[in-house]
């Protein structure tokens, strides 16, 4: 098939700014960044419109760290990686958040100073995972969570850890893991002694290298140890380690560092050296758990079975393959999953006409990952030292296995017990303990605990009660880990992606970092009954780490969804069957790559029609079972490294013509085809080079039009790149340049109105009502989170924010939906009030020791300025029953009102209506009758009156 290149000039940008690679964001345009969206929300024409969280809860998200009350252990505060600050007194049955009025909810360590009450945030996460979101700097509160006040170090980007002086509130020490995607000078170990008015650098190794954990001996503050970390991530790459990896001392409380992990100590230098936890139990014993990248010798990897491995085709000469007995040859093709028409017989003809070579059956398994998994790291090691940190001792022989496989980089945490310093912990998948300093350990992994695990508070006053942190949230133990309870009320789910069905009530489905794919009616109760009835209203559907999800829409049981790197499956729900169908490529091609997050659309021609996008686009003609490329490679070829890269990172096609495809790519680049594939034209010439491609999106509007947003995160580039096409992506708009400094990863445009486009960053949503001549920010019920995903359900007209943090979101946009321009040039316009059903529960309860049940409605308003705000509920021929004042902003408002009436009221529906007796309800009150009523509303010398009715 064609590619086309040849056609596109745009010129957006100067040629020399878009040859280069993009360039880190800069903590002054951050900082800058932030300031303007806070000037944003605070005139923004939907800063009223209130978002709903609606979960789910149960599978959590991931924990970072956890500080508990010595004196109070039921009280204790959890940070969210993505998720904010969470605060419980009554030992996690319920939790409030306290850090949803700051700038950033992304964290990566806390400390409190529980004699003076005050709450220090590092803020940006402390692992370095692909969705590892950049902070803010230090946060410290003093009024317990209410107000935030940024202390310092906004280039920070992640911190490893904060540790306060027990003596001195205002001495305050903060290991700084820096940038994660780029180099940069804040980083090492940074000092305050004023409470965080200054700061001070008193470790830096160089601008790769960073401190991912400060540890200090119980009872002496001046003696403390950090670790220091040398690593370089790019979107193709991860070196989890490097020389400048090591352990530091300082004997006057931070203020000099040595390095102590040298050639002589016993513990391993060098390039090899990965991520390090340190854990120190008295001033001279300490422990390090160290993810160890060197390889392992040969002889002490895993050996092979009997049967045939992959490495043995890379040197096989043709003769010898033809010499292969065809059971054993078709026992490796099955277990290895080759596709049914690779058995013995036809793969030896192959071989014999030379169609395909030995090598072809072992390059046929490779993925972006094989080098990097073929080949054993040391993996997780754990060293003594009983000196102060002079000499080191591993404390076991042989390897740890199965704890940090090959990213170690995720975890590499250690806890010693305060009542017994041979008695540690270590956190990986899972989570193990040893009672004898290391030398033999045991898993204490629970069956509701999630495997992965960051964090782990040690009671100092009762050894055995543990509180740990992981994946899929909080777990406390009173049994060292024997027997644990879940602490998940926080509705902090890591999303990647969401979707809808159309069925009544409509489910909303979605697939979570490290916790699957889930699906839960939109309006499941999000409290606590479920335990009573044993049943979660959400259901899991797939493990794994969650990815997009597609649903059949003639039929919502038939669903599209998997886990990460394109192993994606047909799910019958109805009769709880599914079906693999990634694609595979045929023998002697290369492998497909597969994003991560690999896009799935179902065609809207056909639901019968999925694509699947690996490097090139994949084509399935009968619901998976069947594929076919209709597209060469559309990325610029992939990198060298262990991350899969030059992948198909959005597919879109138009809802106008079938096979009118676009698609974006991990590294830059944007197609389109007008013929299904026969034909594929590059349009991203003029884009800002090498940026991920987080959407393409094909107008519902009008034919020519088309969407694409860029995301710099993984270069450290925050900068919004938000771009429209009137002509297939021939010339480019930027639609972006007013918006705050935050990642874009998702636009999302209206169904009714093409004016109105709604868009997620890595700090928030917003919409503009022009077409992205301006924007408008969401703050109502919505902190400053991650959102990854969009979507509206269009009977309900409720969209949806599927958040990296915070689960979903839901809001009505049936107003929204309704600005034009002559409803935003009015002084003020009421909109129309859904019918109202009554009922005989109104104002009453089961008993007098239940709640009554309230009813109310929303009266939603546009105000063309901010004021006051009378509002008068009337019979039909305008008898006044109830009136109340309220104050109007400037934009969209929501008044909720009760359904109530005064005595006087009542009165006057009795006397107009003789035959009609309004009852005092159990609580008290008068509710309206059914009948036929308006609502008047004075703004000024405008007033409005729309009626609505209760039947």
């Amino acid at each position: 098939m064609k590619i086309d290149t040849s056609f596109l000039v745009l010129v957006l940008y100067s040629t020399f700014i878009f040859s280069q690679h993009p360039p880190a964001t800069n903590a002054d345009e951050v900082v800058q960044g932030l300031l303007h969206k806070k000037q944003m929300e605070a005139s923004s024409l939907v800063k009223n419109v209130p978002f709903d969280n609606i979960g789910p809860t149960v599978m959590s998200g991931r924990v970072v760290d956890a500080d508990v009350n010595p004196d109070n252990t039921t009280e204790f505060y959890v940070g969210y990686a993505t998720g904010g600050l969470w605060h419980t007194t009554n030992n996690g049955t319920t939790f409030e958040p306290v850090l949803d009025s700051a700038e950033t909810i992304n964290v990566g360590d806390i400390a409190v100073d529980w004699k003076n009450n005050i709450l220090w945030v590092g803020t940006g996460e402390n692992n370095s995972s692909r969705s590892s979101y950049a902070g803010t700097g230090i946060l410290k509160s003093t009024d317990s969570g209410k107000t935030w006040k940024n202390v310092g170090l906004p280039d920070a980007h992640h911190i490893g850890r904060i540790i306060i002086n027990p003596n001195n509130k205002e001495e305050v020490v903060v290991g700084v893991t820096g940038h994660l995607y780029s180099s940069n000078e804040e980083r090492g170990i940074y000092k305050t002694t004023d409470g965080g008015a200054t700061w001070s650098k008193t470790l830096f190794i160089d601008n790769q290298t960073g401190i991912i954990d400060v540890a200090f001996a119980p009872n002496n503050f001046n003696v403390m140890y950090a670790a220091a970390w040398d690593k370089d991530r790019k979107a193709w790459n991860f070196e989890g380690s490097g020389s400048g990896s090591g352990i530091y001392k300082s004997m006057d409380a931070g203020n000099t560092w040595n390095k102590i992990s040298i050639d002589s100590s016993g513990f391993p230098t060098g390039d090899g050296v990965g991520r390090i936890g340190l854990a120190v139990f008295d001033e001279n014993t300490l422990y390090a758990v160290h993810d160890n990248q060197f390889r392992r010798k040969e002889k002490d990897t895993k050996k092979e079975s009997n049967g045939l491995a992959k490495k043995d085709f890379k040197t096989m000469s043709v003769e010898a393959f033809l010499k292969l007995e065809d059971k054993k040859l078709n026992a490796f093709l099955k277990v290895n999953g080759f596709q049914e028409k690779y058995r013995a017989d036809n793969m030896k003809q192959l071989v014999r006409g030379g169609t395909v070579k030995p090598i072809d059956l072992a390059k046929y398994l490779e993925d972006a990952n094989a080098v990097f998994l073929d080949t054993p790291v040391i993996g997780a090691e754990v060293y003594r030292s009983n000196d102060g940190g002079t000499s080191w001792q591993k404390t076991h022989t042989g390897y740890i296995e199965d704890v940090f496989y090959s990213y170690g980089y995720y975890f590499a945490q250690i806890q010693v017990s305060p009542a017994d310093k041979d008695h540690i912990y270590i956190s990986g998948v899972p989570i193990l303990k040893s009672k004898d300093a290391g030398k033999t350990f045991v898993s204490i992994n629970g069956n509701n605990v999630h495997a992965d695990h960051h964090s782990l508070w040690i009671n100092p006053k009762n050894p055995k009660h543990l509180v740990n942190g992981n994946d899929g949230g909080l777990n406390i133990s009173y049994d060292d880990g024997k027997n644990w309870i879940k602490a998940n009320q926080p509705s902090v789910g890591q999303f990647y992606a969401i979707n809808i069905d159309h069925k009544k009530p409509y489910n909303v489905y979605g697939g979570l970092q490290d916790n699957g794919v889930w699906v839960g009616a939109h309006n499941a109760p999000q409290d606590d009954s479920w335990h009573q009835t044993g049943q979660y209203p959400w259901e899991s559907i797939m493990g794994g780490d969650g990815m997009q999800v597609q649903i059949d829409n003639r039929n919502a049981n038939i669903v599209y969804t998997g886990f990460q790197f394109g192993n994606y499956f047909r799910i019958n729900r109805s009769k709880n069957k599914q079906v693999y169908i990634q694609p595979k490529h045929e023998l002697g091609e290369s492998p497909y790559r597969f994003n991560w997050q690999t896009p799935i659309l179902l065609s809207s021609h056909n639901q019968d029609i999925l694509y699947l996008g690996g490097n090139k686009v994949m084509r399935s003609m009968n619901q998976g079972d069947d594929w076919i490329a209709i597209s060469n490679d559309l990325t610029n070829g992939g990198k060298k490294g262990n991350v899969a890269y030059g992948t198909l990172s959005t597919i879109s096609e138009s809802v106008f013509q079938f096979g009118l495809i676009y698609t974006g790519s991990d590294d830059g680049l944007v197609y389109v085809t007008k013929n299904s594939g026969g034909s594929w034209s590059k349009i991203s010439g003029s884009f800002p080079k090498d940026l991920w491609v987080s959407r393409v999106i094909a107008s519902s509007h009008k034919k020519e039009r088309v969407y694409v947003t860029l995301n710099g995160y993984r270069w450290d580039n925050f900068t919004p790149y938000v771009y429209v096409s009137e002509d297939y992506g021939q010339n480019w708009k930027n639609i972006g340049s007013t918006l705050p400094i935050s990642a874009i990863n998702v636009i999302k445009e209206d169904l009714d109105n093409e004016n109105v486009l709604y868009l997620g960053t890595d700090n928030g949503a917003y919409v503009s009502l022009d077409k992205g001549t301006t924007w408008q920010v969401f703050s109502k019920g919505l902190p400053n989170v991650a959102v990854h995903d969009i979507v509206i359900q269009p009977e309900a007209k409720d969209l949806l924010l599927g958040t990296h943090g915070r689960s979903i979101y839901k809001t009505n946009i049936a107003a929204i939906q309704l600005l034009d321009a002559a409803i935003l040039n009015k002084p003020l316009h009421v909109f129309e009030i859904p019918a109202i059903q009554w009922s005989d529960q109104w104002g009453v309860s089961w008993s007098a020791w239940f709640e009554t049940k309230e009813p109310s409605t929303a009266i939603t308003f546009y105000a063309g300025t901010s004021g006051d705000v009378s509002i008068q509920i009337t019979t039909k021929e305008g008898a006044v029953i109830k009136e109340f004042a309220t104050k109007a902003d400037k934009g969209m408002n929501y008044v909720s009102y009760d359904l109530t009436i005064a005595e006087q009221g009542k009165n006057i529906l009795e006397k107009e209506y003789p035959d009609e007796e309004i009852l005092k309800r159990k609580n008290g009150k008068y509710y309206l009758p059914i009948d036929n009523y308006v609502v008047v509303i004075s703004k000024g010398k405008s007033t409005k009156k729309v009626p609505f009715i209760v039947e």
